[in-house]
Protein backbone atom coordinates (compact mmCIF):
# COMPACT_ATOMS: atom_id res chain seq x y z
CA UNK A 1 0.00 0.00 0.00
CA UNK A 2 1.31 3.47 -0.76
CA UNK A 3 0.55 6.64 1.15
CA UNK A 4 -2.25 7.79 -1.15
CA UNK A 5 -4.63 5.06 -0.05
CA UNK A 6 -4.40 2.85 -3.16
CA UNK A 7 -1.77 0.33 -4.07
CA UNK A 8 1.07 0.45 -6.55
CA UNK A 9 1.27 -1.62 -9.72
CA UNK A 10 4.21 -3.41 -8.10
CA UNK A 11 2.08 -4.34 -5.09
CA UNK A 12 -0.74 -5.60 -7.36
CA UNK A 13 1.69 -7.89 -9.15
CA UNK A 14 2.77 -9.32 -5.79
CA UNK A 15 -0.77 -10.34 -4.77
CA UNK A 16 -1.56 -14.08 -5.13
CA UNK A 17 -3.97 -13.65 -8.07
CA UNK A 18 -1.55 -11.96 -10.46
CA UNK A 19 1.52 -13.69 -9.04
CA UNK A 20 0.00 -17.07 -10.01
CA UNK A 21 -0.11 -15.88 -13.62
CA UNK A 22 3.72 -15.61 -13.73
CA UNK A 23 3.74 -11.90 -14.66
CA UNK A 24 6.53 -10.52 -16.84
CA UNK A 25 7.02 -6.76 -17.11
CA UNK A 26 7.92 -6.05 -20.74
CA UNK A 27 7.71 -2.22 -20.79
CA UNK A 28 8.32 0.62 -18.29
CA UNK A 29 9.43 -1.47 -15.33
CA UNK A 30 10.66 1.77 -13.78
CA UNK A 31 7.07 3.00 -13.48
CA UNK A 32 5.62 0.25 -11.34
CA UNK A 33 5.26 2.72 -8.49
CA UNK A 34 2.15 4.17 -10.15
CA UNK A 35 -0.94 4.22 -7.99
CA UNK A 36 -3.78 1.83 -8.88
CA UNK A 37 -7.14 3.44 -8.20
CA UNK A 38 -9.31 0.57 -9.47
CA UNK A 39 -9.24 -2.62 -11.55
CA UNK A 40 -11.12 -3.07 -14.83
CA UNK A 41 -11.33 -6.05 -17.19
CA UNK A 42 -12.49 -5.82 -20.80
CA UNK A 43 -12.01 -7.01 -24.36
CA UNK A 44 -13.57 -4.24 -26.51
CA UNK A 45 -11.54 -2.01 -28.85
CA UNK A 46 -12.96 1.24 -27.46
CA UNK A 47 -12.45 0.33 -23.81
CA UNK A 48 -10.40 3.50 -23.21
CA UNK A 49 -13.62 5.54 -23.39
CA UNK A 50 -14.95 3.62 -20.36
CA UNK A 51 -11.97 4.44 -18.14
CA UNK A 52 -11.29 7.45 -15.91
CA UNK A 53 -7.58 7.03 -15.16
CA UNK A 54 -5.63 5.14 -12.55
CA UNK A 55 -7.07 1.75 -13.50
CA UNK A 56 -5.22 -1.53 -13.81
CA UNK A 57 -6.65 -2.93 -17.05
CA UNK A 58 -6.86 -6.73 -17.45
CA UNK A 59 -7.40 -8.20 -20.91
CA UNK A 60 -6.68 -11.25 -23.05
CA UNK A 61 -5.96 -8.94 -26.01
CA UNK A 62 -9.08 -9.59 -28.08
CA UNK A 63 -9.74 -5.86 -28.39
CA UNK A 64 -6.20 -4.84 -29.30
CA UNK A 65 -6.72 -5.30 -33.01
CA UNK A 66 -4.79 -7.33 -35.56
CA UNK A 67 -3.00 -4.59 -37.47
CA UNK A 68 -0.03 -2.67 -36.05
CA UNK A 69 -1.81 0.68 -36.54
CA UNK A 70 -4.81 -0.53 -34.50
CA UNK A 71 -2.55 -1.86 -31.76
CA UNK A 72 -0.57 1.39 -31.54
CA UNK A 73 -3.78 3.45 -31.38
CA UNK A 74 -5.21 1.15 -28.67
CA UNK A 75 -2.15 1.58 -26.41
CA UNK A 76 -1.95 5.34 -26.99
CA UNK A 77 -5.60 5.84 -26.06
CA UNK A 78 -5.03 3.96 -22.81
CA UNK A 79 -1.97 6.09 -22.04
CA UNK A 80 -3.94 9.25 -22.78
CA UNK A 81 -6.57 8.11 -20.28
CA UNK A 82 -3.84 7.84 -17.64
CA UNK A 83 -4.38 4.21 -16.67
CA UNK A 84 -1.90 2.72 -14.20
CA UNK A 85 -0.87 -0.32 -16.26
CA UNK A 86 -2.00 -2.74 -18.96
CA UNK A 87 -1.94 -6.47 -18.10
CA UNK A 88 -2.40 -8.91 -21.01
CA UNK A 89 -2.99 -12.59 -20.41
CA UNK A 90 -1.22 -14.73 -23.05
CA UNK A 91 -3.23 -17.54 -24.65
CA UNK A 92 -5.33 -18.05 -27.78
CA UNK A 93 -4.95 -14.42 -28.91
CA UNK A 94 -1.23 -13.89 -28.25
CA UNK A 95 1.47 -16.39 -27.39
CA UNK A 96 3.75 -13.40 -26.85
CA UNK A 97 2.96 -9.71 -27.12
CA UNK A 98 3.76 -8.20 -30.53
CA UNK A 99 6.76 -5.87 -30.72
CA UNK A 100 4.44 -3.07 -31.92
CA UNK A 101 2.51 -3.11 -28.65
CA UNK A 102 5.65 -3.33 -26.53
CA UNK A 103 7.45 -0.51 -28.33
CA UNK A 104 4.39 1.75 -28.25
CA UNK A 105 3.97 1.18 -24.50
CA UNK A 106 7.61 2.13 -23.97
CA UNK A 107 7.19 5.24 -26.11
CA UNK A 108 4.11 6.51 -24.23
CA UNK A 109 5.42 5.44 -20.79
CA UNK A 110 2.71 2.87 -20.03
CA UNK A 111 3.69 -0.11 -17.84
CA UNK A 112 2.95 -3.30 -19.79
CA UNK A 113 2.75 -6.76 -18.22
CA UNK A 114 2.15 -10.15 -19.86
CA UNK A 115 0.83 -13.15 -17.91
CA UNK A 116 2.20 -16.55 -18.91
CA UNK A 117 -0.54 -18.51 -17.14
CA UNK A 118 -4.30 -18.11 -17.10
CA UNK A 119 -5.75 -16.43 -14.00
CA UNK A 120 -9.37 -15.75 -12.95
CA UNK A 121 -9.78 -12.00 -13.51
CA UNK A 122 -12.53 -11.89 -10.89
CA UNK A 123 -10.07 -13.14 -8.26
CA UNK A 124 -7.53 -10.49 -9.26
CA UNK A 125 -10.23 -7.80 -9.11
CA UNK A 126 -11.38 -8.85 -5.65
CA UNK A 127 -7.86 -8.98 -4.26
CA UNK A 128 -6.79 -5.60 -5.61
CA UNK A 129 -10.04 -3.91 -4.60
CA UNK A 130 -9.72 -5.31 -1.09
CA UNK A 131 -6.21 -3.86 -0.84
CA UNK A 132 -7.41 -0.48 -2.10
CA UNK A 133 -10.30 -0.36 0.37
CA UNK A 134 -7.97 -1.35 3.18
CA UNK A 135 -5.60 1.38 2.06
CA UNK A 136 -8.30 4.03 2.19
CA UNK A 137 -9.31 2.82 5.63
CA UNK A 138 -5.71 3.12 6.77
CA UNK A 139 -5.64 6.70 5.47
CA UNK A 140 -8.80 7.49 7.39
CA UNK A 141 -7.21 6.06 10.51
CA UNK A 142 -4.12 8.27 10.04
CA UNK A 143 -6.29 11.35 9.53
CA UNK A 144 -8.38 10.48 12.57
CA UNK A 145 -5.19 10.08 14.60
CA UNK A 146 -4.26 13.68 13.74
CA UNK A 147 -7.78 14.78 14.72
CA UNK A 148 -7.43 12.94 18.04
CA UNK A 149 -4.05 14.53 18.79
CA UNK A 150 -5.38 18.01 17.98
CA UNK A 151 -8.41 17.51 20.21
CA UNK A 152 -6.23 16.24 23.06
CA UNK A 153 -3.93 19.23 22.65
CA UNK A 154 -6.86 21.63 23.07
CA UNK A 155 -8.33 19.71 26.00
CA UNK A 156 -4.90 19.74 27.61
CA UNK A 157 -4.76 23.53 27.53
CA UNK A 158 -2.98 24.00 24.20
CA UNK A 159 -4.15 26.50 21.63
CA UNK A 160 -4.45 26.87 17.89
CA UNK A 161 -0.65 27.22 17.43
CA UNK A 162 -0.14 23.76 18.90
CA UNK A 163 -2.85 22.31 16.66
CA UNK A 164 -1.26 23.85 13.56
CA UNK A 165 2.18 22.52 14.55
CA UNK A 166 0.71 19.00 14.88
CA UNK A 167 -0.66 19.25 11.33
CA UNK A 168 2.63 20.70 10.06
CA UNK A 169 4.57 17.80 11.58
CA UNK A 170 2.17 15.29 10.01
CA UNK A 171 2.48 16.78 6.53
CA UNK A 172 6.21 17.67 6.88
CA UNK A 173 5.26 21.03 5.36
CA UNK A 174 4.39 24.54 6.55
CA UNK A 175 0.79 25.18 7.51
CA UNK A 176 -0.96 28.55 7.55
CA UNK A 177 -4.19 29.93 8.93
CA UNK A 178 -5.42 32.97 7.04
CA UNK A 179 -8.47 35.22 7.11
CA UNK A 180 -11.09 34.76 4.38
CA UNK A 181 -9.54 37.70 2.49
CA UNK A 182 -6.06 36.15 2.57
CA UNK A 183 -4.39 37.93 5.51
CA UNK A 184 -2.03 35.73 7.51
CA UNK A 185 -3.15 34.86 11.03
CA UNK A 186 -0.57 32.23 11.99
CA UNK A 187 2.24 30.29 10.32
CA UNK A 188 3.48 26.96 11.65
CA UNK A 189 6.37 24.83 10.47
CA UNK A 190 7.28 21.23 11.28
CA UNK A 191 9.04 20.94 14.62
CA UNK A 192 11.04 17.93 13.47
CA UNK A 193 13.93 18.56 11.11
CA UNK A 194 16.16 21.59 11.39
CA UNK A 195 16.37 21.93 7.60
CA UNK A 196 12.68 22.75 7.28
CA UNK A 197 11.96 26.01 5.49
CA UNK A 198 10.92 28.99 7.60
CA UNK A 199 7.12 29.28 7.21
CA UNK A 200 7.12 33.08 6.93
CA UNK A 201 9.66 32.92 4.12
CA UNK A 202 7.53 30.29 2.41
CA UNK A 203 4.43 32.44 2.77
CA UNK A 204 6.10 35.45 1.22
CA UNK A 205 7.73 33.49 -1.59
CA UNK A 206 4.92 31.13 -2.63
CA UNK A 207 1.73 33.01 -1.76
CA UNK A 208 1.35 34.42 -5.25
CA UNK A 209 2.17 31.08 -6.89
CA UNK A 210 -0.49 29.39 -4.79
CA UNK A 211 -3.08 31.86 -6.05
CA UNK A 212 -2.02 31.28 -9.62
CA UNK A 213 -1.75 27.46 -9.47
CA UNK A 214 -3.66 26.22 -6.44
CA UNK A 215 -4.15 22.60 -7.52
CA UNK A 216 -0.74 20.90 -7.45
CA UNK A 217 1.22 22.64 -4.72
CA UNK A 218 -1.40 23.52 -2.13
CA UNK A 219 -4.34 22.30 -0.13
CA UNK A 220 -6.86 24.94 0.93
CA UNK A 221 -9.63 24.04 3.37
CA UNK A 222 -12.30 26.42 4.65
CA UNK A 223 -12.77 26.73 8.40
CA UNK A 224 -16.53 27.19 8.80
CA UNK A 225 -17.85 30.17 10.68
CA UNK A 226 -21.36 28.96 11.31
CA UNK A 227 -23.02 31.85 9.47
CA UNK A 228 -24.39 32.47 6.00
CA UNK A 229 -22.93 34.26 3.01
CA UNK A 230 -19.66 35.97 3.89
CA UNK A 231 -19.93 34.64 7.44
CA UNK A 232 -19.94 31.01 6.32
CA UNK A 233 -16.11 30.96 6.28
CA UNK A 234 -14.29 32.03 9.45
CA UNK A 235 -10.78 31.34 8.18
CA UNK A 236 -8.85 29.19 5.72
CA UNK A 237 -6.33 26.48 6.41
CA UNK A 238 -3.54 26.42 3.82
CA UNK A 239 -0.98 23.65 3.28
CA UNK A 240 1.87 24.35 0.88
CA UNK A 241 3.86 21.42 -0.50
CA UNK A 242 7.41 22.69 -0.03
CA UNK A 243 9.42 19.98 1.72
CA UNK A 244 7.31 16.96 0.73
CA UNK A 245 4.43 16.17 -1.67
CA UNK A 246 0.91 16.87 -0.50
CA UNK A 247 -1.15 13.68 -0.47
CA UNK A 248 -4.86 12.86 -0.14
CA UNK A 249 -4.33 11.88 3.49
CA UNK A 250 -3.05 15.39 4.18
CA UNK A 251 -6.28 16.87 2.83
CA UNK A 252 -8.27 14.45 5.00
CA UNK A 253 -6.29 15.52 8.05
CA UNK A 254 -6.68 19.20 7.14
CA UNK A 255 -10.44 18.84 6.81
CA UNK A 256 -10.70 17.25 10.24
CA UNK A 257 -8.38 19.86 11.72
CA UNK A 258 -10.53 22.61 10.23
CA UNK A 259 -13.48 21.30 12.23
CA UNK A 260 -11.45 21.55 15.43
CA UNK A 261 -10.32 25.07 14.58
CA UNK A 262 -13.88 26.16 13.84
CA UNK A 263 -14.94 25.40 17.40
CA UNK A 264 -12.00 27.31 18.90
CA UNK A 265 -12.38 30.32 16.60
CA UNK A 266 -16.00 30.76 17.63
CA UNK A 267 -14.68 32.14 20.90
CA UNK A 268 -14.45 35.94 20.85
CA UNK A 269 -11.32 37.58 19.46
CA UNK A 270 -9.45 34.34 18.89
CA UNK A 271 -8.15 35.66 15.57
CA UNK A 272 -6.70 38.72 17.34
CA UNK A 273 -4.87 36.56 19.86
CA UNK A 274 -3.69 34.13 17.19
CA UNK A 275 -2.21 36.91 15.06
CA UNK A 276 -0.53 38.37 18.15
CA UNK A 277 0.92 34.96 19.01
CA UNK A 278 2.26 34.66 15.48
CA UNK A 279 4.03 38.00 15.85
CA UNK A 280 5.29 36.90 19.27
CA UNK A 281 6.75 33.74 17.74
CA UNK A 282 8.53 35.80 15.08
CA UNK A 283 10.01 38.20 17.64
CA UNK A 284 11.11 35.29 19.85
CA UNK A 285 12.71 33.49 16.89
CA UNK A 286 14.48 36.73 16.01
CA UNK A 287 15.69 37.17 19.60
CA UNK A 288 16.98 33.61 19.78
CA UNK A 289 18.82 33.78 16.46
CA UNK A 290 16.56 31.47 14.45
CA UNK A 291 15.86 34.29 11.98
CA UNK A 292 18.75 36.13 10.38
CA UNK A 293 18.99 39.90 10.07
CA UNK A 294 18.85 39.50 6.29
CA UNK A 295 15.57 37.57 6.33
CA UNK A 296 13.88 39.48 9.16
CA UNK A 297 12.65 42.60 7.26
CA UNK A 298 10.81 40.58 4.61
CA UNK A 299 9.20 38.33 7.21
CA UNK A 300 8.22 41.35 9.30
CA UNK A 301 6.48 42.83 6.26
CA UNK A 302 4.40 39.66 5.99
CA UNK A 303 3.25 40.37 9.56
CA UNK A 304 2.36 43.98 8.70
CA UNK A 305 5.43 45.76 10.12
CA UNK A 306 6.94 48.34 7.77
CA UNK A 307 9.52 50.40 9.67
CA UNK A 308 11.22 53.48 8.31
CA UNK A 309 14.90 53.95 7.70
CA UNK A 310 15.63 54.86 11.34
CA UNK A 311 16.72 52.59 14.21
CA UNK A 312 14.60 49.88 15.81
CA UNK A 313 13.81 49.99 19.52
CA UNK A 314 13.29 46.62 21.27
CA UNK A 315 10.85 46.63 24.19
CA UNK A 316 9.64 43.74 26.35
CA UNK A 317 6.88 43.80 28.95
CA UNK A 318 6.74 40.96 31.45
CA UNK A 319 3.53 40.40 33.34
CA UNK A 320 3.19 38.91 36.79
CA UNK A 321 4.08 35.24 37.05
CA UNK A 322 0.61 34.75 38.59
CA UNK A 323 -0.93 35.33 35.17
CA UNK A 324 -0.90 32.00 33.34
CA UNK A 325 -1.30 31.32 29.62
CA UNK A 326 -5.08 31.17 30.08
CA UNK A 327 -5.25 34.92 30.67
CA UNK A 328 -7.20 37.15 28.31
CA UNK A 329 -4.37 37.72 25.86
CA UNK A 330 -6.73 38.53 23.02
CA UNK A 331 -8.12 41.52 24.91
CA UNK A 332 -4.62 42.52 25.99
CA UNK A 333 -3.28 42.45 22.42
CA UNK A 334 -6.18 44.51 21.09
CA UNK A 335 -6.05 46.99 23.97
CA UNK A 336 -2.29 47.54 23.74
CA UNK A 337 -2.42 47.98 19.95
CA UNK A 338 -5.20 50.54 20.31
CA UNK A 339 -3.19 52.41 22.94
CA UNK A 340 -0.03 52.27 20.79
CA UNK A 341 -1.92 53.73 17.82
CA UNK A 342 -1.62 57.13 19.50
CA UNK A 343 2.18 56.84 19.68
CA UNK A 344 2.37 57.51 15.95
CA UNK A 345 5.27 55.18 15.06
CA UNK A 346 5.27 51.74 13.38
CA UNK A 347 5.08 48.98 15.99
CA UNK A 348 5.28 45.18 15.75
CA UNK A 349 3.72 43.70 18.89
CA UNK A 350 3.39 40.04 19.84
CA UNK A 351 2.37 38.02 22.87
CA UNK A 352 4.03 35.00 24.48
CA UNK A 353 1.46 33.64 26.97
CA UNK A 354 3.58 30.78 28.28
CA UNK A 355 6.41 33.13 29.30
CA UNK A 356 4.02 35.93 30.29
CA UNK A 357 5.80 38.35 27.94
CA UNK A 358 4.78 40.98 25.41
CA UNK A 359 7.73 41.66 23.03
CA UNK A 360 7.68 44.47 20.49
CA UNK A 361 9.82 46.39 18.05
CA UNK A 362 9.28 50.11 17.58
CA UNK A 363 10.51 52.04 14.56
CA UNK A 364 12.19 55.36 15.46
CA UNK A 365 13.21 58.23 13.22
CA UNK A 366 16.40 58.84 15.21
CA UNK A 367 18.20 57.60 18.35
CA UNK A 368 17.32 60.87 20.08
CA UNK A 369 13.64 59.80 20.21
CA UNK A 370 14.40 56.79 22.41
CA UNK A 371 13.42 58.26 25.78
CA UNK A 372 10.34 60.10 24.53
CA UNK A 373 8.98 57.14 22.59
CA UNK A 374 9.85 54.74 25.43
CA UNK A 375 7.76 56.87 27.81
CA UNK A 376 4.77 56.73 25.47
CA UNK A 377 5.14 53.05 24.63
CA UNK A 378 5.44 52.09 28.30
CA UNK A 379 2.35 54.15 29.15
CA UNK A 380 0.43 52.48 26.30
CA UNK A 381 1.50 49.01 27.47
CA UNK A 382 0.43 49.65 31.05
CA UNK A 383 -2.87 51.19 29.91
CA UNK A 384 -3.53 48.13 27.75
CA UNK A 385 -2.89 45.83 30.69
CA UNK A 386 -5.33 47.84 32.79
CA UNK A 387 -8.01 47.83 30.07
CA UNK A 388 -7.63 44.07 29.69
CA UNK A 389 -8.16 43.64 33.43
CA UNK A 390 -4.78 41.99 33.89
CA UNK A 391 -3.41 44.53 36.38
CA UNK A 392 -5.02 42.62 39.23
CA UNK A 393 -2.95 39.48 38.67
CA UNK A 394 -0.22 40.40 41.15
CA UNK A 395 2.84 42.61 40.86
CA UNK A 396 2.90 45.45 38.35
CA UNK A 397 4.23 44.58 34.90
CA UNK A 398 7.89 45.28 34.19
CA UNK A 399 8.58 47.18 30.96
CA UNK A 400 12.20 47.02 29.79
CA UNK A 401 13.53 49.12 26.93
CA UNK A 402 16.56 47.86 25.05
CA UNK A 403 19.20 49.55 22.92
CA UNK A 404 18.33 51.12 19.56
CA UNK A 405 19.90 49.60 16.49
CA UNK A 406 19.50 47.97 13.10
CA UNK A 407 17.91 44.63 12.31
CA UNK A 408 21.30 43.08 13.00
CA UNK A 409 21.20 44.46 16.56
CA UNK A 410 17.50 43.75 17.11
CA UNK A 411 18.12 40.06 17.86
CA UNK A 412 20.49 40.70 20.77
CA UNK A 413 18.43 43.73 21.86
CA UNK A 414 15.21 41.72 22.19
CA UNK A 415 16.97 38.85 23.94
CA UNK A 416 18.66 41.22 26.40
CA UNK A 417 15.39 43.05 27.11
CA UNK A 418 13.50 39.78 27.64
CA UNK A 419 16.04 38.43 30.11
CA UNK A 420 16.27 41.77 31.89
CA UNK A 421 12.48 41.95 32.21
CA UNK A 422 12.62 38.65 34.11
CA UNK A 423 15.53 39.85 36.25
CA UNK A 424 13.62 43.06 37.08
CA UNK A 425 11.13 41.11 39.18
CA UNK A 426 10.99 42.64 42.63
CA UNK A 427 12.66 45.95 41.76
CA UNK A 428 10.95 49.19 42.79
CA UNK A 429 8.17 49.88 40.31
CA UNK A 430 9.06 52.30 37.49
CA UNK A 431 7.27 53.29 34.27
CA UNK A 432 10.08 51.48 32.42
CA UNK A 433 13.57 50.16 33.02
CA UNK A 434 16.57 50.84 30.85
CA UNK A 435 18.09 47.46 30.00
CA UNK A 436 21.57 49.01 30.04
CA UNK A 437 21.24 49.95 33.72
CA UNK A 438 20.15 46.53 34.93
CA UNK A 439 23.15 44.51 33.81
CA UNK A 440 24.17 43.76 37.39
CA UNK A 441 20.67 42.47 38.17
CA UNK A 442 20.77 40.40 34.99
CA UNK A 443 24.12 38.92 35.93
CA UNK A 444 22.85 38.03 39.40
CA UNK A 445 19.71 36.50 37.92
CA UNK A 446 21.78 34.31 35.61
CA UNK A 447 23.69 33.07 38.68
CA UNK A 448 20.52 32.43 40.67
CA UNK A 449 20.93 28.64 40.71
CA UNK A 450 24.59 28.72 41.67
CA UNK A 451 25.09 27.78 45.34
CA UNK A 452 27.89 30.32 45.70
CA UNK A 453 25.42 33.17 45.18
CA UNK A 454 23.21 32.01 48.04
CA UNK A 455 26.30 31.52 50.20
CA UNK A 456 27.48 35.06 49.39
CA UNK A 457 24.12 36.54 50.37
CA UNK A 458 24.11 34.58 53.58
CA UNK A 459 27.62 35.72 54.52
CA UNK A 460 26.91 39.36 53.69
CA UNK A 461 23.48 39.94 55.25
CA UNK A 462 22.52 36.64 56.85
CA UNK A 463 22.74 38.08 60.35
CA UNK A 464 20.28 40.83 59.49
CA UNK A 465 17.87 38.32 57.94
CA UNK A 466 17.94 36.27 61.12
CA UNK A 467 17.43 39.40 63.22
CA UNK A 468 14.43 40.51 61.18
CA UNK A 469 12.67 37.18 61.63
CA UNK A 470 12.71 37.43 65.43
CA UNK A 471 13.07 41.11 66.33
CA UNK A 472 11.45 44.45 65.62
CA UNK A 473 11.94 46.86 64.02
CA UNK A 474 13.38 45.11 60.92
CA UNK A 475 16.79 46.43 59.92
CA UNK A 476 17.10 45.28 56.28
CA UNK A 477 14.78 48.06 55.00
CA UNK A 478 16.92 50.61 56.83
CA UNK A 479 20.11 49.28 55.27
CA UNK A 480 18.51 49.14 51.83
CA UNK A 481 17.31 52.75 52.03
CA UNK A 482 20.64 53.93 53.41
CA UNK A 483 22.58 52.35 50.54
CA UNK A 484 20.05 53.59 47.97
CA UNK A 485 20.81 57.13 49.13
CA UNK A 486 24.58 56.52 48.94
CA UNK A 487 25.05 56.86 52.71
CA UNK A 488 23.33 60.27 52.99
CA UNK A 489 21.81 60.03 56.46
CA UNK A 490 19.51 63.04 56.24
CA UNK A 491 17.77 61.75 53.12
CA UNK A 492 17.59 58.25 54.58
CA UNK A 493 15.96 59.51 57.80
CA UNK A 494 13.52 61.60 55.81
CA UNK A 495 12.38 58.67 53.64
CA UNK A 496 12.05 56.33 56.62
CA UNK A 497 10.29 59.02 58.70
CA UNK A 498 12.86 58.68 61.49
CA UNK A 499 14.66 61.23 63.58
CA UNK A 500 18.41 61.32 63.21
CA UNK A 501 19.25 59.69 66.52
CA UNK A 502 16.96 56.73 65.84
CA UNK A 503 18.61 56.26 62.45
CA UNK A 504 22.08 56.46 64.00
CA UNK A 505 21.10 53.82 66.55
CA UNK A 506 19.81 51.50 63.83
CA UNK A 507 22.92 51.93 61.69
CA UNK A 508 25.09 51.19 64.72
CA UNK A 509 23.08 48.04 65.41
CA UNK A 510 23.48 46.98 61.75
CA UNK A 511 27.25 47.48 61.92
CA UNK A 512 27.39 45.46 65.11
CA UNK A 513 25.36 42.54 63.70
CA UNK A 514 27.33 42.43 60.46
CA UNK A 515 30.69 43.17 61.99
CA UNK A 516 31.23 45.68 59.19
CA UNK A 517 32.03 49.37 58.74
CA UNK A 518 29.22 51.02 56.75
CA UNK A 519 31.59 53.80 55.70
CA UNK A 520 33.98 51.37 53.99
CA UNK A 521 33.51 51.43 50.15
CA UNK A 522 34.25 47.69 49.77
CA UNK A 523 31.70 46.87 52.45
CA UNK A 524 29.10 49.14 50.84
CA UNK A 525 29.65 47.44 47.45
CA UNK A 526 29.36 43.97 48.95
CA UNK A 527 26.18 44.82 50.87
CA UNK A 528 24.61 46.49 47.83
CA UNK A 529 25.24 43.39 45.71
CA UNK A 530 23.92 41.09 48.40
CA UNK A 531 20.70 43.07 48.75
CA UNK A 532 20.15 42.89 45.01
CA UNK A 533 21.11 39.21 44.82
CA UNK A 534 18.73 38.08 47.57
CA UNK A 535 15.79 38.47 45.17
CA UNK A 536 17.24 35.75 42.90
CA UNK A 537 19.38 33.46 45.05
CA UNK A 538 17.96 30.07 45.93
CA UNK A 539 17.91 29.46 49.71
CA UNK A 540 21.09 27.71 50.84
Amino acid sequence: MDNQGGITVQRALELPGLRSGLPEVVACADRLGRNVRWVHAGEVPNIASLLKGGELLLTTGLGLGTRPAEQRAFVRRLADRGIAALVVELGPRFSRLPATIVETARTVGLPLVQLHREVPFVTVTEEVHTEIVNGHYALLQRAEEVHRRCTEALLGGGGIPQVLHILADFTANPVFLETPDGQLLYAAGPVAGEAAADPLQVWEGLRGQRDAEPSGNAVVVDVPGGGHGTGSVRARLVLLGVSAPLLPVHRMAAERTAGVLAVVLMQARQEDELAARGRGDFLTDLAEGRISAEDAPAQARVLGFRPGAGPLLPVVMRLSSDLGPSGNWAVLARAVLEELASVGVPVLLGVRPVEGRVPLLVSLRADSERTTVADRVAAALRAGVERAGLDRAGAAPAVVVGVCGSWAAASAGLRHAAETATAAHGLPDRPWYDARRLDIDLLLWRLREHPDLAAFVDRAIGALRVHDTVSRPPLLPTLETYLAHAGRKAETARELHLNRQTLYNRLARISELLGADLDDPETVLSLSLALRARRHASPS
